[in-house]
């Protein structure tokens, strides 16, 4: 293992929530409590220990077995406390103290929980007294890593720059615009080795800049900021001896009357450091001085002042650039160019990559084999050679550089991190699959008023923010996340931790392979599933789009009892029997997420989901057969996400919903009518006090009684609602609909399917003062909107996104738009030819965006290529629908053909 490796990421991650799950429920669980109070103690007193990082990087060869050990035991000890939880709740829901039920399987189960804790508490005194032979525990607050510090100028070469002019050029720009600040500031952020300080330094040294400013300080700041030497440094640049007194004054001082500049370099963490030190810089408006910062943090560079116009974010090299710059580092003849080029395409574009495997080439003597050889142990070498360059500097090389990034990461964030190893290569990855694992598996949790899916699409920002995520797709009015992958070489450094942590199982080629010890799998069609015979420590499962799985009852996944996370989304069922796979999924009682999205087999939610007392997340959406849901689903108290939205057959959900009063999400409830005896009704949302997002389907049989148009107004927590009326001509659905009372802490509303020929009266910045984001689409006849939408002088929207699609008969002047919404900037239509005036396309797709008059050009390119996106897949939905038609219509014939038969 690498000795940048900090902690051993499960392990801390692990101790921390079986403790803190232990100081929770361990009181509520009859006749534990003794063995819980002695694990919580044990478990907290482990942490100290393992908060002793750099004895952990120097021993760790010495430490592995016993982390191994100790990572074996926490998985057990989480196991056994889930348990006894999930024990306690039943007991609860029956209203019912388990002291007082002593059946025999209850006795079974108490006497075997006792044996389990005395021996887990044994085994961890034991790997505690292990461990004090090596480390001393230490304090909690003193967690963080260190390294050297570093604050000269690195020694620059212009000779090894490639593809770095435009990059140059944006920035140079942007330093001699006449600006109104007195001292601004420019960022430049991106991953570990893509040459953001390269950039700065050929800024620095650039002659048009030397020209410019009288003093040019150069600072390389350390993980663990010392501002006392920073400050000694920046004096040292200003060639300043005195070392008495304000030294802050000092440099002040000197700088006054003058232009500067100043590069902080590698800024990893703002603080007080910063802000003392910038106190000190003086901010003449006539100088018009500037200061540089260089991060693999966007957050750090907000934190320092930087606005989000100058921010770079330098680009991948292209594949010739990238040649470009091996052949500078490496010699190359015409016989080992073609593998020269297959070894700088494994590069991925990282310049660090492309300059530390060509150093390794360069003494190869240009022979073909060992450069063959070096393609085919491509990641191998990368790691060989950083592990040596390690030696020499803990920053040149570029695997030694990205541990640096992992190191760096809070303990949350390095579990969720390696969640991305599964993944493949270049994989777009959904954004929605890994907040509900991380969810499922407990990664994240509620934090104060924040849901655990608040936590986890902020978790995912930070990586991103961090350049160790890159982003593929996001959603237009507020950048929210859809899609996003992983640079290959941080794939490879995940998958080294997670091999090394036992988070899951790779071959030597870098693939997941199921073994009788994987804990995390994501099931690919050439997956045999019989090698996880006997397997009972999966706590992950999750399968690519279109997969065909088989489900054995002795062999392959029968042995599982520890999975937290199922995703079987869009797989296929075929040639799996629904009895054997209920079966097998009610026996994970351990179970917290589980999705079943597009199940084309599933007819029915049979009973045996009531046993699932762990689960929280229950994905069910677009399962085109599904026609019932078992009442017991009222019966999952810790469920918080329910989806059942989209499918078609399902009439309506059992009553009972209102004692499920965790649920935070609420997808595709259908309104009963009144055949719907046994139907949930709106009246029932008002017993969900937690309820953040709401889809409502309103089916042409719906009732909505006149009690009933109040209940949506009672869910203070509501942030989404989308009300789908399914274009129930009704009037008196269409009325009821009108004299709906929404929640004024609504910040999303979607309308679709309208059949009012005016907006609703409630759809005004009166009723809805928070609200974010409006999308009305799907409305054949809506032609006018309400004149109270618009609102009074004192009682404007805030909406920033507006979207209006397949609204052929709406007519609205853009004018009166931008009036009405002052505060808007994205507006996203379709297919709404009577539009007027609008500054975008209303035919087919139209984008429109506020931009910056700086950045109008790019803005609108941005547009282009977003629109042409957009377009193709408006046409491929058309293609999908004509594809439905025509299967309708044969089984229409294929019908008429048995009737007359």
């Amino acid at each position: 293992m690498a000795e940048g490796v900090v902690m051993d990421a499960v392990v801390q991650v692990l101790v921390r929530d079986v403790t803190d799950a232990v100081y929770v429920h361990g009181q509520y669980v009859f006749g534990f409590q003794t063995q819980f109070e002695d694990m919580k103690r044990e478990l907290s007193l482990m942490r100290a220990f393992l908060t002793d990082t750099e004895k952990i990087k120097g021993k760790y060869k010495t430490l592995k077995p016993i982390l191994d050990d100790l990572r074996k035991l926490v998985y057990d000890a989480d196991d056994l406390v889930m348990d006894c939880i999930i024990r306690a709740k039943y007991w609860k829901s029956k209203g019912t103290s388990s002291s007082y039920h002593l059946s025999p399987r209850e006795l079974l189960f108490r006497y075997q929980t006792g044996r389990k804790l005395t021996c887990v508490n044994k085994r961890i005194v034991r790997l505690k007294g292990d461990l004090n032979s090596y480390l001393t525990p230490v304090s909690r607050t003193s967690e963080g890593s260190s390294s050297k510090r570093r604050f000269n100028l690195p020694v620059f070469n212009q000779s090894d720059v490639v593809g770095l002019t435009e990059d140059v050029e944006t920035i140079k720009g942007w330093i001699f615009l006449d600006h109104k600040e007195e001292l601004h500031r420019i960022g430049i952020v991106g991953m570990a080795g893509l040459g953001k300080t390269t950039i700065a330094q050929k800024i620095f040294e650039d002659k048009d800049v030397i020209a410019r400013f009288k003093e040019r300080i150069w600072v390389t700041v350390s993980q663990n900021v010392d501002e006392n030497e920073i400050v000694t440094n920046i004096l040292d640049d200003l060639k300043v001896n005195d070392r008495s007194g304000n030294l802050l004054l000092k440099i002040s001082e000197v700088l006054t009357k003058k232009a500067y500049l100043i590069v902080m370099d590698d800024v990893w963490k703002t603080g007080t450091w910063w802000e003392k030190i910038s106190s000190g810089l003086p901010e003449t408006k006539e100088q018009s001085s500037c200061i540089i910062i260089t991060s693999r943090n966007e957050d750090v560079l907000k934190g320092m002042g930087v606005v989000e116009e100058r921010i770079h974010r330098p680009k991948l090299l292209n594949e010739e650039e990238g040649w470009s710059l091996f052949c500078k580092v490496a010699k190359v003849n015409s016989a080992l160019e073609e593998t020269g080029k297959n070894i700088v395409k494994k590069c991925g574009g990282l310049p660090l990559a492309i300059k530390t495997i060509g150093g390794l080439l360069k003494s190869k003597n240009q022979i073909l084999k060992e450069w063959e050889r070096i393609y085919l142990n491509f990641h191998a070498k990368l790691e060989e050679k950083s592990n040596s360059s390690l030696a020499e500097s803990n920053r040149s090389s570029v695997m030694a550089s990205l541990q640096l990034s992992y190191d760096e990461l809070p303990t949350d964030l390095k579990h969720c991190i390696l969640c991305f190893s599964i993944y493949a290569e270049d994989y777009e990855i959904s954004a929605e699959q890994l907040v509900r694992w991380w969810v499922g598996e407990g990664f994240v949790r509620d934090e104060g008023t924040e849901t655990a899916r608040d936590v986890a699409y902020e978790n995912l920002s930070e990586l991103i923010s961090r350049c160790l995520v890159e982003v593929v797709q996001r959603r237009n009015y507020d950048g929210k996340v859809y899609n996003c992958k992983m640079h290959d070489l941080v794939r490879d450094l995940t998958i080294k931790i997670a091999r090394e942590e036992d988070f899951s199982s790779f071959d030597k080629g870098n693939r997941q392979v199921p073994t009788v010890n994987t804990r995390r799998l994501r099931v690919t069609g050439e997956m045999d599933l019989h090698a996880l015979d006997g397997n009972s420590k999966l706590r992950a499962l999750l399968c690519m789009p279109n997969c065909s799985i088989r489900l054995n009852r002795s062999r392959g996944l029968a042995k599982v009892r520890s999975l937290r996370v199922l995703d079987f989304s869009h797989i296929k069922l075929e040639k799996i029997c629904l009895g054997d796979l209920w079966r097998w999924i009610t026996s994970q009682k351990r179970l917290a997420y589980l999705n079943l999205r597009n199940a084309a087999k599933l007819v029915e939610l049979p009973d045996s989901i009531g046993k699932l007392w762990a689960l929280q997340i229950l994905i069910l959406g677009e399962c085109k057969n599904l026609k019932k849901v078992s009442v017991l689903i009222a019966t999952l108290s810790e469920l918080t996400v329910l989806d059942v939205g989209n499918c078609p057959l399902l009439q309506c959900l059992p009553q009972g919903l209102s004692r499920l009063s965790n649920l935070q999400e609420l997808y595709g409830f259908k309104i009963a009518s009144s055949t719907d005896t046994k139907g949930c009704h709106l009246g029932e949302l008002k017993d969900l006090p937690n309820l953040r997002v709401l889809q409502v389907d309103i089916k042409e049989e719906s009732i909505i009684k006149v009690e009933e148009v109040t209940v949506l107004a009672q869910l203070n927590h509501l942030r989404v609602l989308s009300i789908n009326a399914g274009d129930s001509e009704d009037k008196d659905i269409l009325r009821k609909l009108d004299m709906l009372c929404l929640p004024t802490c609504l910040e999303e509303l979607y309308l679709r399917h309208y059949f009012g020929e005016s907006t609703p009266q409630w759809m005004n910045p009166t009723s809805l003062p928070q609200l974010q984001y409006l999308c009305i689409e799907d409305s054949k006849v809506l032609s006018n909107i309400n004149n109270d939408f618009w609102g009074k002088e004192d009682k404007t929207w805030k909406i920033v996104g507006l979207c209006l699609k397949f609204l052929p008969k709406l007519e609205v002047e853009w004018s009166l738009v931008q009036r009405g919404i002052p505060s808007l900037r994205f507006v996203e239509v379709s297919h709404c030819n009577s539009l007027k005036s609008f500054p975008c396309n209303v035919e087919g797709l139209g984008i429109w965006r506020r931009v910056e008059k700086d950045k109008v050009e790019e803005e609108k390119e941005e547009i282009k290529e977003e629109e042409k996106k957009e377009e193709t897949k408006e046409e491929d939905k058309k293609e999908e629908i004509k594809e439905e038609e025509k299967k309708e219509e044969i089984k229409e014939e294929e019908i008429k053909v048995e009737d007359n038969c």
